[in-house]
């Protein structure tokens, strides 16, 4: 399929900005013979901004068969992939495109698939949509909820599991509707865990992130399972109060899944905790601590020698890989440390209300979506400049299945 004439246009709203990227009748030639799909493209067209797909490529790229997009030389292709369309991306975090979306210019149905350099042999599909016009407004209603606005503007400065629930019913209501009762399993991953990042809203309260709902983590963890802590419990380098008070009075679950708290001593520094192993096993030497390691206090471990610490001046929370021998970002404080074990917790028991039909083959786009959630509450992995996030990397780890 050749592109070199193809001329894709931006629809122009009255207000003078790109509203939609739409196709001439030339542009879609022979390749797409679905009226309503032909209509759709020519009239409202594909957005140009949205928080889930980008199809900016149609702008330099026009319409392309999976075949020309790859090449195949070998013809590895199978027979249903091979004429496909490629009009767009579904996008990850931060931006980047992690799968492809296509579509079937005869019968206007929408899937994605992962391009696979050298072993076209193994790409398959996995649907999306019946439609563009569902596809669009699949993706409208999760950018509206994103954005507390449109259907979802009644949440705005409503936070909590009552929310969440409700929220979370409207939205798998809008996919089930669009979709005959059984939207793809993208769809079902974002009714059922976009919205749990409605439980906490912004700090104001606290002192700190996020202030979360009285009894959150008693409620999700059990009240024997979430560990509060004494004045005498803390070192005298904590200082700061709002982490200090939501460790006495909110406190944090003693096995995260993925972190447990340390509860057999009062929280000690990071030199003290490796002073007080010196010589045993694994002991790090203190000369290779952090410059500031008397003021991070430990509160537990992640797993793989990973120290999760909280700097007791400014309440950031951090992670301290003892293979690296490198202090890396985890959370902006204790509140969202909290919620991110809450939401890890919640992601697991809703996957088992579901007979794990998150996980059972789209564990990459629940990935996609849990770092999507937490990055919205908490940006902290997005934002810094360590090209390395333990919980990034933790949620994308198939092999591990953590999720």
């Amino acid at each position: 399929m050749s592109t070199t004439d193809t001329v894709v246009t931006d629809a122009v709203n009255t207000t003078g900005t790109a509203a939609a990227i739409t196709l001439t009748e030339d542009d879609l030639g022979p390749f797409v013979t679905h009226a309503s799909t032909r209509r759709w493209l020519t009239g409202p067209g594909l957005p140009c901004d949205s928080g889930l797909f980008s199809f900016t490529r149609l702008r330099g790229e026009g319409l392309r068969t999976v075949a020309g997009a790859t090449g195949d030389p070998d013809g590895k292709l199978s027979d249903e992939l091979r004429d496909q369309l490629v009009i767009g991306g579904l996008l990850g975090p931060g931006g980047p495109e992690t799968e492809s979306v296509l579509l079937d210019g005869a019968t206007g149905e929408v899937s994605t698939t992962h391009f696979l350099p050298g072993r076209p042999d193994l790409m398959d599909r996995r649907p999306l949509a019946p439609s563009l016009p569902t596809l669009v407004r699949f993706a409208a209603a999760t950018d509206e909820l994103a954005g507390l606005r449109g259907q979802f503007a009644s949440y705005a400065g409503r936070w909590g599991t009552k929310a969440v629930a409700e929220a979370s019913r409207q939205l798998l209501a809008v996919f089930e509707e669009g979709a005959d009762g059984e939207p793809a399993p993208l769809w079902r991953m974002a009714a059922l865990i976009r919205p749990l990042a409605l439980v906490a809203g912004p700090g104001t309260v606290s002192g700190l992130a996020l202030d979360l709902p009285l009894r959150l983590l008693d409620q999700e963890f059990g009240r024997r399972g979430v560990v509060r802590f004494e004045e005498f419990d803390f070192p005298a380098t904590l200082t700061h109060e709002p982490t200090r008070r939501f460790l006495r009075e909110t406190g944090l679950p003693e096995d995260g899944f993925l972190f447990q708290l340390d509860t057999d001593l009062p929280l000690r520094t990071l030199t003290e905790y490796h002073g007080e192993d010196r010589g045993a096993p694994g002991w790090f030497p203190a000369g290779l601590l952090p410059a500031h390691a008397d003021r991070l206090v430990r509160l537990g471990h992640l797993v793989e020698d990973h120290s999760l610490v909280v700097d007791g001046a400014t309440g950031a929370v951090l992670n301290w890989s003892e293979p690296d021998g490198v202090l890396y970002p985890l959370n902006t404080d204790i509140s969202t440390l909290a919620f991110t074990l809450w939401l890890l917790h919640r992601e697991r028991a809703v996957d088992e209300e579901s007979g794990h039909a998150l996980t059972s083959e789209t564990y990459d786009q629940l990935a996609m979506t849990m770092i999507q959630v937490l990055t919205s509450v908490d940006p902290t992995g997005a934002t810094t400049d360590a090209d390395w996030h333990y919980w990034t990397e933790l949620f994308q780890d198939e092999a591990g299945g953590v999720l």
